[in-house]
């Protein structure tokens, strides 16, 4: 039995089966530098993944790598009833370059939690027990957070959280208003909020959640002005903004430092995590004082805010100041959309090609005029970049969307190379 076998045949026997590889024929990393793995075989992958958006400044980032070692070596632990150097320094940095008025953060260990703690801080400052999310989100794996997340195959079976509604996803691709849409249909998906709270809450929503650019829902990009809206109408009924940047945060998005900034709206809350500490396990909530001065009831967080974790934490995101990560994030965004809406003119199966920044995702379809979803073409796309030495991802509510989200210090010659696997591997799909 070869050694990658080994470590499959133990994949099965000990961790749970619902923790599913992406791949049919599953993949086994062994190491990974920049924007390249390889496997235990030895084989090296472009990766246009970066581990779910994770490891924003590229794998084993000496400057991250050092911090971490650093620390490790001094002060590994402490949890939050003791007070270390490098939390408020991380807490601190992320005040420079949060929007607005967020100031104080909570650091958890995941997104998922970074959420849940979110949702808390909601309600304990409203005083109210209800919250509203949009349908195609995702928010995490908690018993609180599955039951936020509106895409079924994420939801556990005979799960139910009280005081959770859904509205309308403002989704431009498959607007039911007018094709295509644009800034006037914004008002039409925002007056759906103001439906579901006059109509399935008591009226007194504690907040209104949302990722900018929705993740595993397939990268889809509100229209203009839909957020602008959303925030009127939940604040209107005295709740909360709350904006989920564990995905579209740091840059990712391009031009800013947070996928929200690019409607101008200053949310109440802020949630982050994944690319926040290059992979290091950090989620961390983000508030005004005056809403964080709200939780007057004991808490703690035995990991949350662990030296080596915010070690990782400042590393990374002094390194993406220094690149100035937005700026990357739009330009190389801007040579990696033009490629693929490139690609969209050959292929009639690619429906869509949209996204911001580095976060862009193709959906694909049977029917270009009727939009049919098509995931057997997308797995077999996946499979094929596969083939040809890439790793991208796939969402969207069929898994029917193909997903990229490189490392934000990914290079024109990386998205170029990139690119041509790409191409290769939609040319490779077209001829089966």
């Amino acid at each position: 039995m070869s050694y990658n076998q080994d470590i499959l045949s133990g994949q099965g026997e000990f961790i749970f089966p619902a923790v599913r590889p992406l791949y049919d024929k599953p993949l086994v990393l062994k190491e990974g530098q920049g924007v390249r793995v390889r496997d235990v075989a030895g084989r090296e992958y472009l990766d246009l993944f970066a581990g779910i958006l994770t490891t924003s400044v590229g794998h084993c980032n000496p400057k991250v790598v050092a911090r971490m070692s650093e620390q490790l070596a001094k002060l590994g632990h402490t949890s939050t009833l003791y007070v270390t150097e490098a939390q408020v320094e991380a807490a601190g940095l992320l005040a420079s370059i949060a929007p607005g008025q967020l100031s104080q953060t909570f650091f958890t260990n995941s997104g998922t939690e970074a959420i849940e703690s979110a949702i808390q801080m909601a309600f304990v400052h409203t005083g109210r027990s209800e919250v509203i999310g949009l349908r195609q989100s995702y928010h995490g794996r908690s018993f609180m957070t599955s039951n936020l997340t509106a895409v079924g195959s994420w939801r556990p079976l005979a799960t139910s959280f009280p005081g959770i509604k859904h509205v309308q996803t403002p989704y431009p691709y498959r607007c039911p208003y007018k094709q295509p849409c644009d800034e006037s249909c914004s008002e039409k998906f925002a007056m759906d909020i103001e439906d579901v709270i006059r109509t399935t809450t008591n009226g007194e929503p504690a907040a209104f959640i949302a990722e900018p650019v929705m993740g595993v829902g397939g990268y889809i990009v509100p229209p203009k002005g839909y957020f602008e809206r959303a925030a009127e109408i939940i604040r209107s009924y005295g709740g909360l903004f709350i904006s989920d940047e564990v995905q579209s945060g740091f840059g990712r998005s391009g031009d800013h430092w947070f996928g929200i900034e690019h409607s101008g709206v200053e949310p109440d809350i802020m949630v982050m995590a994944k690319g926040i500490a290059n992979g290091a396990p950090v989620g961390a909530m983000t508030t005004r004082p005056e809403i964080a001065e709200s939780w007057t009831a004991k808490t703690i967080s035995t990991f949350g805010g662990n030296p080596i974790s915010m070690a990782a934490a400042s590393a990374t995101m002094e390194v993406m100041i220094e690149e100035n990560v937005p700026q990357r994030a739009s330009e190389q965004g801007s040579q990696l959309l033009a490629g693929l809406r490139k690609l969209q003119n050959h292929f009639d199966w690619i429906g869509d090609v949209r996204g911001r920044g580095l976060m862009l995702g193709l959906e694909l379809v049977e029917n270009g005029e009727k939009k049919k979803p098509f995931p057997a073409k997308a797995s077999g796309l996946l499979a094929a970049c596969k083939e040809e030495g890439l790793l991208v991802g796939i969402g969207g509510l069929h898994d029917h969307v193909i997903r990229l989200g490189p490392s934000l210090l990914v290079t024109p010659s990386e998205i170029e190379e990139g690119l041509e696997k790409f191409g290769r591997a939609c040319h490779k799909l077209e001829g089966r």
